[in-house]
């Protein structure tokens, strides 16, 4: 009897070890890889230690100019690790597409474990978490540390000053709001996810940033009702906004966010005036 397999047989299991290779292999490490964040650590005028982690352009070139992001993590992130704030949403930052077609300068830093991002007070004693906004309370450390790291960046010949953007998650989408409030001078586009803000301290200035906010309806954490009222208001101001709500979706919405194929375009289209 003849046992040699036929031709077709033979391709078959040709096809099938080489589709076998292309699903186990592992993702290009340029993708992948977030050691490509150095690690740095900034201390503030007013003695804040800030650990930071900064992507830089491929190829990057002092000559040339550059717009900058601030990355703001959320609350689960806080420590002195200068690990865990890359936890979440930052990788978007690290693809090939991205990193080709969008050269920027990145930058991560760490709140420390009993910091925040934001004044916000509130206490845990229910979820979602009631929370009372107000930019008349003093600014955070954190925050204020965060700004000053951005800044030093700005005054860098390499940074397209006209082009800063801000974006955070949860504790870093109440931060990024902040910032937006106390320095909205400084930024081309703001984009928080899973926020929250002051709607009363939003006027016609902070209303010159283009803001694309992100929420889930079903955050059982953080109110959707926070995202929606910065919207409205913004949308009152005749801001540049737009606003992403997603069906079913708890707090973890930066998952879909950071997927958006539309988010960094529109981000980087933005140019302050």
């Amino acid at each position: 009897m003849n046992t040699k397999p036929s031709n077709t047989v033979a391709y078959f299991f040709i096809a099938v070890i080489f589709i076998s290779c292309i699903v186990k292999s592992p993702p290009p490490r340029f993708s992948q890889d977030k050691s490509l964040f150095e690690k740095e650590t900034f201390m503030s005028s007013s003695g804040e230690v800030l650990p930071y982690r900064i992507l830089k352009p491929l190829d990057f070139d002092k000559s040339k100019k550059y717009p900058i992001v601030l990355f703001l993590h959320g609350a689960g992130e806080r420590g002195s690790d200068n690990e865990a704030q890359l936890t979440h949403g930052v990788s978007t930052f690290l693809t090939e597409k991205y990193r080709t077609e969008y050269p920027c300068i990145v930058i991560a830093p760490q709140c420390p474990k009993e910091g925040y991002w934001a004044s916000a007070k509130f206490t845990r004693d229910k979820y979602p978490i009631d929370f009372d906004f107000n930019y008349s309370y003093e600014i955070t450390p954190a925050l204020d540390a965060a700004i000053e790291l951005l800044d030093s960046y700005i005054e860098d010949e390499f940074t397209d000053t006209s082009r800063v953007y801000i974006t955070g998650l949860s504790m870093g989408g109440m931060g990024t709001f902040e910032a937006v409030g106390r320095f909205p001078e400084l930024f081309a586009a703001a984009v928080p996810i899973c926020g929250g803000g002051d709607t009363g301290s939003y006027n016609s200035e902070t209303a010159q940033v283009p803001f694309w906010i992100f929420h889930g309806d079903a955050d059982g954490v953080v109110p959707v009702e926070n995202s929606r009222k910065m919207y409205a208001r913004l949308m009152e101001l005749e801001a540049d906004v737009k606003y992403q709500e997603y069906a079913d979706i708890n707090h973890n919405s930066w998952e879909n966010a950071y997927n958006e194929v539309n988010l960094v375009p529109w981000m980087f289209s933005k140019k302050r005036k």
